[in-house]
Parts: structure tokens; C-alpha cells; sequence
């Protein structure tokens, strides 16, 4: 059975109207809603205000309410307070984004153009002269841009929110880690595998992604992971 905000999305779809100079679909003022949907304004504004604080909906002092794309804040937010609550664990966190980072690699094997597959080597390489250069934070945003181009070339937005919200849940890891790895000295060795994964992706290999994507969140140095 639909949920209820299921049900009140698709009758405020039918609803809105089309706003040109957005392309954001607008909804009618309260009263008017009130009066189609044979709700109490009270009500509505209860369930708008659930839309609003998930991100499907926006108010516009002075222009109107809209139905829109929900940010990434709402997922960061689930995640981080599940993590404190105790619901879900570190380590669940952590293996979930193994998961998700080689499904995007095998998948980027499948469609990536030579365009995207530069774009991935020059931040492999920015990756790795940063690091050789002593500057970890360059390397870090680097390692960060070569994730989310994967993310762009698979072009999936179900998989781009949940590695946003594992991403951000694990920011503080991710950033131990790559000390962790830099104090072992394997730092560069570490960003190099990513070579590996660019080189299977261009090859258009995607188990060879998968493999070498697997082998960078294993580590070259024991115990120790890279972003």
C-alpha cells in the first residue's frame, strides 16, 4: 500500500503547474490545495513541511512553494544519526562503501568515453604528485575528485546519494586512513593502484575494475585502506 506522502506527492504533481523560467513544478497557493485535496491547512502544512525538511519541496519568499530535487543533506543526516544511535556500525559503513566503489568501477568499464577516462588519469595523476610533493591535503581532494568522476560517469543517481551519504559518514575514517598510509611511507604506492583501475576502465575491462578497485580498499600497507 502507498505511503501516505506517496499518495500527497502524486496529487501535488497533477497539481503544479510548470514553471518556464525554473523548469521547477510549482504548487497552487494553500487555500486552493486545501480545497483539492479536502485537506485542513493545518494538515497540509504538517506534510509540506515533512516534504520540506526531506528536500522534494521549497518555499521562495515571494514566488511560491515548488516541488524540486532533494539535496544530499537529507541522506548525510539519516546516516550520521543512524551511525549515532547505534544503528548502523562503523564496519557496515565501511563495507558498504567497498561494495558500492567497485560496483561503480565495474560499471564505469562498461561506459566510460576516452574523454572521462583522462579526466580519471589526471586526477590519479594530481593524486599521486601532490602526495610525492609532502601536500596529503591536495592528494586527499584529489583522491576525493577521482571518486565522485566515477560517480559522473556511471551517471546512476540512487548510487550517487548513497555514496554521498557513506562519504560523508566516513570523512573522519577516510582521513585517518590516508594518514595512516602516509606514515607507513606507502602513500604514493597506495594512490598508484588507481592507475590500475583507470587502465581496466579504458580496456573497457570491468571485472579488471572491479579486481583493481578491490585491491585499492585493501591496501598496500596492513591495516591500512586509502580514501
Amino acid at each position: 500500500m502507498p505511503d501516505p506522502l506517496e499518495l500527497l506527492v502524486a496529487r501535488l504533481i497533477e497539481l503544479a503547474t510548470l514553471d518556464e523560467a525554473t523548469g521547477m513544478r510549482r504548487l497552487p497557493p494553500e487555500r486552493e490545495l486545501c480545497d483539492a485535496l479536502g485537506m485542513s491547512r493545518g494538515t497540509l502544512r504538517e506534510q509540506l513541511a515533512v516534504l520540506e525538511r526531506l528536500g522534494f519541496v521549497t518555499r521562495t519568499q515571494g514566488r511560491g512553494t515548488y516541488l524540486g530535487n532533494p539535496p544530499f543533506d537529507f541522506v548525510r543526516t539519516f546516516f550520521a544519526i543512524a551511525r549515532v544511535l547505534g544503528h548502523l556500525t562503523d564496519d557496515e559503513f565501511s563495507e558498504s562503501r567497498v561494495l558500492l566503489e567497485e560496483a561503480l568501477a565495474e560499471a564505469a568499464a562498461r561506459r566510460a568515453t576516452p574523454a572521462d577516462v583522462a579526466q580519471l588519469r589526471a586526477e590519479v595523476d594530481r593524486m599521486v604528485a601532490s602526495q610525492a610533493a609532502g601536500d596529503s591535503a591536495e592528494a586527499q581532494e584529489a583522491d576525493v575528485a577521482f571518486h565522485r568522476r566515477l560517480q559522473s560517469v556511471v551517471d546512476n543517481s540512487v548510487l550517487q546519494f548513497l555514496h554521498e551519504g557513506l562519504s560523508h559518514v566516513l570523512r573522519d575514517d577516510i582521513a585517518a586512513r590516508r594518514l595512516a598510509v602516509a606514515e607507513a611511507r606507502e602513500a604514493t604506492r597506495t594512490d598508484s593502484i588507481h592507475y590500475e583501475i583507470v587502465d581496466a576502465i579504458a580496456a573497457g575491462d570491468p571485472a579488471g575494475a572491479r579486481s583493481a578497485m578491490r585491491r585499492h580498499f585493501g591496501g598496500i600497507a596492513p591495516g591500512a585502506r586509502s580514501a
